[in-house]
């Protein structure tokens, strides 16, 4: 087939732009497979999401992410249908749509990084790794006492990561399941389970607005009583001597509370189903615990959590030899690139001992994800208490994926353990 502009259009890269395909990871990884060998810049047009150019090769996405002067992450920084891109549009030219790192492109970017950036340098995590330790043994212990069954995901997998990032913000624990319902229903709109309403533009801004409003009375809190917490650091951070304005400041503390804790939580839920499929690996790790920080990187590479980016051309360019034009959207398949056999060897295989990995989980160039040193010590913290106490682990029924476009993973993981 092909579409208005001439190009033609790839019936294997739609899935990329189907929500189901992503709770489905056979039929997902077929179709990238069968992209990085025959069409690694393939042109998709799957209604109702605008056409885009589909990035499956791991050296394509790197390059793109590293000319973030040609590639731009706005206007449209994720993959959306056409009714929330302009719904996303409108709200931001009226001062009331989300603004976040994701969505933004230097220098406005750097300027607005460097606010929180201290509090996930070396320094900041070594003074946070006494809690992250405090909740990992908590979670685990809870697992002890409630097992011998749970479901991981909603039991342990969702809430200590978001305890870990609402307390470095300096949350009161009695706000979290409000943030948590909040953060699902944000990244939830394509699942049926998750979604607020039918999950449309009109149900996802009224989920910003709630979080609109809890967040500018916090912005007001702190800046009365600052409390020496990163929601601290951002209430009173400035650019040029200005305060942030108010959507930026709620825009920061949206992608911290909920890109902080989303993608952690399918990194740790999806890393222990893979060491249940492959109890070699797991045995390999419980035998040689020097090997986690290697099995950590290889579960972030398996689940690939963010599952994409767009960038936007800025001028005429091509990829492989393809030519863009000015203005089309390319989809940056991170899920592809973490497979990429040029890159992996044998990258199907679950190896936890994998080096080098050079995963593109965490994004790369200035979009580098600011949180990736807490995501790794948050997985450290709950793998190292976890599995010298494990004693036994099995599935004890189906794991369900969500359906997404962006953020997802494991939305349950049904379990039967022992644990001493």
């Amino acid at each position: 087939m092909t579409t208005l502009t001439g190009h033609s259009a790839s019936e294997h890269g739609k899935v990329l732009a189907d929500p189901s395909a992503y709770a489905d990871d056979e039929r997902l990884h077929a179709n990238l497979a069968w992209l990085r060998a025959n069409e690694p810049v393939a042109w998709v047009d799957n209604p109702p999401y605008r056409p885009f150019w589909a990035i499956t090769k791991h050296t394509d996405i790197m390059a793109i992410e590293r000319d973030n002067t040609l590639f731009v992450s706005g206007p449209r920084p994720l993959l959306m249908p056409a009714g929330s891109d302009d719904a996303l549009r409108a709200q931001q030219e009226a001062g009331i749509g989300l603004r976040t790192l994701v969505h933004m492109d230097d220098p406005h970017h750097r300027d607005i990084r460097k606010i929180g950036a201290d509090w996930f340098r070396p320094k900041a995590m070594r003074d946070l790794k006494i809690r992250v330790d405090e909740l990992a043994k908590r979670y685990v212990d809870l697992m002890r006492d409630n097992g011998p069954e749970c479901d991981f995901v909603t039991e342990v997998a969702v809430n200590y990561p978001l305890y870990v990032i609402l307390s470095l913000l300096g949350l009161p624990e009695a706000d979290f399941p409000r943030m948590l319902k909040l953060t699902q229903e944000l990244f939830g709109g394509d699942d049926a389970e998750h979604k607020r309403g039918a999950g449309g533009s009109e149900d996802i801004l009224a989920v910003l607005m709630d979080f609109f409003t809890y967040f500018a009375a916090l912005t007001a809190s702190r800046r009365e009583n600052p409390t020496g917490d990163l929601a601290s650091a951002i209430a009173n951070g400035t650019i040029d001597g200005q305060p942030l304005s108010d959507m930026d400041t709620v825009s920061y503390y949206v992608i911290v509370a909920s890109a902080g804790h989303d993608t952690t939580k399918d990194a740790i839920s999806g890393g222990l189903r893979a060491l249940i499929d492959h109890p070699a690996e797991l045995a390999r790790l419980k035998a040689d615990p020097g090997l986690l920080p290697t099995a950590i990187e290889e579960m972030i590479r398996w689940t690939t959590p963010v599952k994409e980016f767009m960038r936007t051309a800025t001028a005429d360019t091509e990829v492989r030899g393809v030519p863009i034009a000015a203005g089309e959207s390319v989809y940056l398949a991170y899920a592809s690139g973490n497979r990429d056999e040029e890159v992996f060897a044998d990258p199907f295989r679950f190896d936890i001992g994998r080096e080098p990995n050079k995963h593109v989980s965490f994004g790369y160039g200035v979009h580098y994800c600011l949180g990736a040193a807490l995501a790794r010590m948050e997985m450290t913290s709950l793998f190292g208490e976890l599995l010298p106490r494990l004693e036994s682990i099995e599935l004890a029924g189906a794991p369900e994926l969500s359906a997404t476009t962006f953020v997802g993973g494991l939305k349950h993981l049904p379990i039967r353990y022992s644990l001493r």
